[in-house]
């Protein structure tokens, strides 16, 4: 019979974390006999922290945490055809539609046909919806310096570094099970 366990059973005791310079070096979770657990709870706890304070940040800009996923991606990839941005962002094409629908009622996005093919749709982001970005851009600036503050520029260059060879891990585990 398998033993129910929390989240909480993989703290990291505060005794067990040095006092000093506040540094990302700091936390000794590498010590702790189930750092393993304590490392994906705290991935998934950050992530999910984070999207919560950007949505607290974007919130003056009245766009959802959806709609602001749809134009950050546009803003990198403007015109793509409709349907390839609902694959790009795992979503339905009814679940992205109406989320288009919405952008495009706030201004924010247009449709248009495509120049080869009528029948798509390519979706662009309009004068307002690049100035949206462009605020979003600054707001998620400040953000990342606030999360950020006391780590210095060689930690967050290994952080970034750190989490993109996670997700390369992860984006081959994932096709490697789908194929």
């Amino acid at each position: 019979m398998s033993e129910m366990v929390s989240k909480d059973d993989f703290e990291i005791p505060t005794a067990s974390i040095k006092p000093g310079k506040k540094t990302a070096g700091n936390s000794k979770a590498k010590d702790h006999p189930n750092w393993e657990y304590h490392l994906g709870f705290l991935m998934h706890d950050v992530s999910r922290l984070r999207r919560t304070v950007f949505d607290n940040f974007m919130r003056p800009l009245g766009v959802t945490r959806s709609q602001w996923w749809v134009l950050a991606y546009l803003s990198r990839h403007d015109g793509m055809v409709q349907s390839d941005l609902a694959n790009l962002l795992e979503l339905g094409k009814a679940a992205l539609g109406g989320l288009v629908d919405r952008l495009e009622a706030s201004e924010l996005i247009v449709r248009r046909p495509d120049v080869e093919d009528r029948r798509v749709k390519r979706v662009f982001l309009t004068s307002k919806g690049k100035q949206v970005v462009k605020e979003m851009a600054a707001m998620s600036h400040d953000m990342s310096e606030r999360v950020l503050d006391g780590i210095d520029h060689e930690q967050r260059v290994q952080l970034c570094e750190l989490l993109e060879a996670v997700k390369r891990n992860l984006v081959l585990i994932k096709s490697q099970e789908e194929g």
